[in-house]
């Protein structure tokens, strides 16, 4: 079996498992709990995105990406490791900005994420990856597409699930999370 046909099958894999989950345990999860809450889960996920610098010691040892996408791959995941960690110290002080900052974070997600997806494509990443690489692209990598989708649906569809104290919701990002 070709490495490629190998981590699309694993990527696939992962998708199902990972949404499982994200569907059977998160979200109602997540729809049972105020908003800096529900967000700061899926947000820790996104924090460990530093781990794509990896990029560089697997260019060192065989890892074939050119420079220039391995640089846009590292720093733009870098760039959204930061936003996360931000955002939940806002989420977690009660911050106006928080939710700005979250939404900051999901347009600089989404266009790095996809920009990294059609680089990876248009390089054949999935012929080279191996070791932490391919655990990276086959696994980490879904999970933050799938805590991405939840960050969303939290924010757009259901901003003001369990918040009985507020009709805006405006309550719910202001209030310290919850320690349960």
């Amino acid at each position: 079996m070709s490495l490629t046909a190998a981590g699309l099958i694993a990527m696939g894999i992962s998708f199902v498992a990972i949404i499982t989950v994200a569907v059977w345990y998160v979200a109602p999860w997540m729809r049972e709990r105020p908003l800096a809450v529900a967000l700061s889960v899926p947000l820790w996920v996104q924090v460990f995105r530093y781990v794509a610098l990896q990029i560089f010691s697997a260019q060192h040892f065989g890892f074939r990406i050119s420079d220039a996408a391995a640089n846009e791959i590292a720093w733009g995941d870098v760039a959204g490791a930061v936003l996360a960690l931000v955002a939940l110290w806002l989420l977690r002080r009660g911050s106006r900005a928080a939710i700005p900052v979250v939404w900051v974070f999901v347009v600089e997600s989404t266009v790095d994420l996809l920009n990294a997806t059609v680089m990876g494509i248009r390089e054949r990443a999935q012929e080279t990856a191996f070791a932490a690489t391919w655990l990276i692209l086959d696994i980490y990598t879904v999970m933050l597409w799938v805590t991405l989708a939840l960050i969303i649906w939290r924010l757009v569809v259901a901003p003001r699930m369990a918040d009985p104290t507020s009709a805006h919701g405006e309550q719910e990002s202001r209030a310290e999370p919850s320690r349960r």
